[in-house]
C-alpha cells in the first residue's frame, strides 16, 4: 500500500497509480493480494515461437508465472543387477506436425561418484496419431570409465516422444533429461 500523501493545494506530480491486475500473454489475469504478486517460473511444453510467455495460474489469482516454453525436464533412476531401461514421456506432439528437438542427458552414480552425459538432436513428425523419428539422432556423449556402457536416447512410442535411459548392472544411476523443441506448423 502506498504511503504517499499529496495535499490537493500544492504543486508537483501526482502519486503513482498502483496496478490492480496484470494481463498475461494467454489473456489470464493475475490480481495482487494485499499489493503482493507472486512472480514464479516453470517449464512448459506449450508451443510458443518466442520461447517464453506469462500466465496467471489459476486465472484471477495472485500467481503470475514466467514460463520457458517448448521445454520439459524429466528424471528417472536405473538400478538392478542386470541393467535396466527406463522410458519417460517428454512430449506428445500435435498430429500433423514436425519437430526439431534437442535433449540434454545427465546421469550420476553417487555410490561410485561417476557421471555420464551428452545430448541428442533429431527430427520427428507425427501423422495419423503416430510419432516417427526421422533418420538417426545426432549424439554427443561423455562418461567416466565405469559408465561407458550406459546409454540414452529419444525414442518414439506410439503418440509420444520419450527419453530412454539405459543403466548397467550393479549401478544405481540418477538421470535427468531436458527436452527442447521447435515445431512446425
Amino acid at each position: 500500500m502506498s504511503q504517499i500523501y499529496k495535499p490537493l493545494t500544492s504543486s508537483g506530480p501526482i502519486p503513482p497509480i498502483i496496478p490492480t491486475q496484470f494481463t498475461a500473454d494467454d489473456a489470464t489475469v493475475a490480481i495482487p493480494a494485499a499489493n503482493n504478486l507472486n512472480v514464479l517460473s516453470r517449464d512448459t511444453t506449450e508451443n510458443n515461437n518466442n520461447g517464453i510467455q506469462t500466465t496467471a495460474d489459476p486465472n484471477a489469482s495472485d500467481n503470475l508465472y514466467i514460463e520457458l516454453t517448448n521445454r520439459i525436464s524429466v528424471t528417472a533412476t536405473t538400478s538392478d543387477g542386470g541393467g535396466q531401461t527406463q522410458a519417460v514421456t517428454v512430449f506428445t506432439p500435435n498430429n500433423g506436425t514436425a519437430l526439431n528437438f534437442e535433449c540434454n542427458f545427465i546421469g550420476y552414480d553417487a555410490i561410485n561418484n561417476e557421471a555420464a552425459g551428452g545430448d541428442q538432436q533429431g527430427l520427428a513428425r507425427k501423422s495419423g496419431g503416430v510419432v516417427t523419428i526421422i533418420g538417426t539422432n545426432d549424439s554427443f556423449d561423455q562418461s567416466d570409465a565405469g559408465l561407458n556402457a550406459v546409454d540414452w536416447n529419444v525414442i518414439a512410442s506410439g503418440a509420444d516422444l520419450q527419453a530412454q535411459f539405459v543403466g548397467i548392472a550393479g549401478r544405481t544411476i540418477t538421470w535427468k533429461a531436458t527436452f527442447t523443441y521447435d515445431q512446425a506448423p
